[in-house]
């Protein structure tokens, strides 16, 4: 999430929000120090000359007390511990408020619609606040109001908050005191008084109810006269109006069921995948979704590979004239999904691990998953005597060339590449195998002898041996973040220790998908790479982020752990696949597992937006009623987006065969429609 400082004193410029605020070099906002807020004026001037010649007194060696070298015997190292524990305590509570300052900011965006950068301070708050109160802010801050704009329209039209100081409140101050300084010229506003200090002259008047000097109206109604509900209708027609979002053709594709393809690679029932095809050519859906799973492929001996199966599935596609995209599936199904198909890594690629089972990512207690090859044998030869992104690249180069023609007609419109646990970038921290049951936080997956060895490297060098460990009090699966000292409020999560350790854990995700991103740009030249991004949302409304930091995500509040993801999938053109999460909880649910699934998917999706990456939808969840599906129209299709953003494409995945019986998904021609733009959604209201 985006951090910053809400503490803006004077003219003094917001806090950098990378970076922690060292009390020694802010002596004005360590909390140590008695004045609450900076002087102002005269007291500040006085301030100001009392600290220079403080600076002068220091340069100078002249200090005195429990802070000099020399004094007191022992007391110049008591003195420096203490400084040092109130600058961590100092920090603590910077991370605090910039955790605040971050949702406070989160709601501007999603509820005003302004259009904040990523890592916007406050004077980009104050900015976009007086804009919207009809005045002119130059890049250098210069702020003024032009007279020739009285019938200013709402450049940014804010949706209605229940805030006494919400944007249209501000604006209606600021016309109300344009109005007065025109029918009173006594009363003079400066031109450059901001629009904060203008909002309390406007309310430093109207504190006094007998004071009717200036009650008198304008013969001419303005907006600034204008009852505040009456205006938020305005606004309200205005983005109805100008609803330009909704034309936007979204393509939805349709995810063909797991199984059409048995584990010797063959087409399981032609005849039945025919009626399926007919089935979504008449919704008018733009094309399928197949997984192309390495277990099955090259399932029995290294480097063969059995595509006959899918050359049958394409054709039979190709004759419905449907555009495809291909997953390359290099994880197993099954060991968290019900159902009667499963499909496992190749084998033998398991057969390896009976030998060696740091293949595979490992829990604290030693128990392994088989989800997927662990990353720290990317480089590592011991798979035949090829490395893991040599297994992947020649699995994906096999594919590119033995399906040429398809690329060459533009059949194939995207290849997605699976990069973790049930194809998503995320370590497999929520195995059902292992007993893991929503909401728990997981656990982390990094005890296999590669990892422990890349780790004791990493703390080395740093200097820090004995942080060459995996944290050995962050809980069970099912735990719960309050339940564990690692990922508790205040946690060791926050500590140096767990700052390296969780950095270090994210940096093996990110490097992971750079090394196969690097190699599939390779193998597929010219064509739409996809890489799909989990959702999750449990665990999110405490300040650890559990669920999210075991999966790999080094994103706590205080923290955006999702634009450094994103800044090396830009470097390679990538689109984002995010699994949109659907209301399957109820509120009480959701309350007690600390989810929230809108801020999350607010948090992720503006991120890859403000990366400049192209994202694309999936559903989470296979059964939607009509509100479920006007919620995922609304992520796909925002109206009135700042940016005209909105999704490259979606889509609709369902365990079982349209055509056996009737859909989870109501009204799924209804959906499509309204993707491609061609129902223009009105609210009643």
């Amino acid at each position: 999430m985006h951090s910053l400082n809400t503490t803006t004193t004077g003219s003094q410029d917001p806090i950098d929000p990378n970076r922690n605020p060292d009390p020694d070099q802010y002596p004005h906002r360590n909390p140590s120090h008695p004045q609450s807020r900076r002087p102002r004026g005269f007291a500040a001037t006085a301030a100001a000359a009392s600290m220079g010649q403080a600076d002068s007194d220091v340069n100078n060696g002249n200090i005195t007390g429990e802070t000099s070298s020399g004094g007191g015997g022992g007391g110049g190292g008591k003195g420096k511990r203490e400084r040092e524990k109130e600058k961590e305590r100092t920090k603590l509570r910077e991370r605090h408020r910039r955790a605040i300052t971050s949702r406070m900011l989160a709601g501007l965006r999603q509820y005003g619609n302004f259009p904040l950068p990523a890592r916007a301070d406050m004077n980009d708050v104050i900015a976009a606040l007086a804009r919207e109160a009809g005045w002119s802010v130059d890049a250098d801050g210069t702020t003024y109001r032009q007279s020739h704009q009285s019938n200013h329209v709402v450049q940014f039209p804010a949706r209605s908050i229940d805030s006494p100081l919400s944007s249209s409140t501000l604006k209606n101050c600021a016309k109300a005191a344009l109005e007065c300084q025109q029918q009173h010229p006594s009363l003079r506003i400066d031109d450059n008084l901001s629009p904060v200090s203008l909002d309390s002259v406007v309310i430093a008047e109207s504190d006094h109810p007998g004071n009717g000097r200036y009650t008198g109206a304008s013969p001419i109604p303005s907006v600034g006269c204008v009852d505040a509900n009456q205006l938020i209708q305005d606004v309200h027609s205005t983005e109805r109006r100008n609803d330009y979002t909704e034309n936007f053709y979204v393509p939805v594709y349709a995810m063909l069921p797991v199984g059409v393809i048995d584990n010797f690679g063959q087409l399981v029932d032609p005849q039945g995948v025919r009626q399926e095809l007919s089935y979504m050519k008449s919704l008018n859906v733009d094309g399928v979704v197949i997984d192309c799973w390495w277990g099955i492929v090259e399932g029995w001996n290294p480097q063969k590979y059995v595509w006959s199966g899918y050359r049958e599935l394409f054709n039979l596609i190709r004759d419905f004239k449907l555009k495809l995209q291909v997953v390359m599936a290099f994880h197993e199904y099954g060991g968290n999904a019900s159902g009667n198909v499963m499909i496992s890594l190749p084998q033998w690629v398991l057969e390896i691990g009976k030998d060696n089972p740091d293949i595979f990512f490992t829990d604290r207690e030693g128990r392994r998953s088989f989800e997927c090859l662990n990353w720290s044998i990317d480089k590592e030869r011991v798979l035949h005597g090829r490395t893991g992104i040599e297994v992947y690249f020649d699995f994906m180069r096999s594919f590119r060339s033995e399906f040429d023609d398809l690329f060459v007609e533009g059949l194939i419109a995207g290849i997605e590449i699976g990069l973790g646990a049930s194809g998503e970038l995320k370590y497999p921290s929520f195995p059902e195998r292992m007993g893991w049951i929503y909401p728990g936080i997981g656990e982390f997956q990094c005890y296999d002898k590669y990892s422990q060895t890349s780790l004791l490297k990493e703390a080395k060098s740093r200097g820090f041996a004995f942080w060459g460990k995996g944290p050995e009090n962050a809980g069970q699966y099912n735990s719960q973040p309050h339940e564990t000292g690692f990922f508790q409020e205040r946690g060791e999560y926050d500590s140096y220790y767990g700052r390296f350790f969780l950095n270090w854990y994210s940096q093996l995700l990110i490097g992971h998908a750079e090394n196969v991103l690097s190699l599939a740009n390779l193998a597929f030249e010219e064509t739409k790479i996809i890489v799909k991004i989990p959702a999750i949302y449990w665990s999110y409304k405490i300040a650890s982020h559990a669920a999210e930091l075991t999966a790999g995500y080094y994103n706590p509040s205080n923290r955006d752990g999702y634009s450094p993801v994103f800044e090396t999938l830009k470097k390679y053109s990538v689109t984002v696949k995010f699994v949109c999460p659907g209301p399957q909880m109820s509120s009480n649910e959701h309350e007690e597992a600390l989810a929230d699934p809108e801020g999350l998917s607010w948090q992720v999706v503006n991120a890859a937006w403000d990366k400049g990456l192209l994202i694309g939808g999936e559903n989470a969840i296979t059964c939607f009623d009509r509100g479920g599906c006007m919620r995922l129209i609304e992520m796909a299709k925002p109206r009135n987006h700042p940016d005209s953003n909105h999704f490259s494409f979606f889509t609709y995945r369902q365990p079982s065969p349209l055509v056996q019986g009737s859909t989870c998904f109501a009204d799924l021609d209804y959906f499509i429609k309204r993707m491609h733009g061609e129902v223009i959604y009105r609210d009643k209201h």
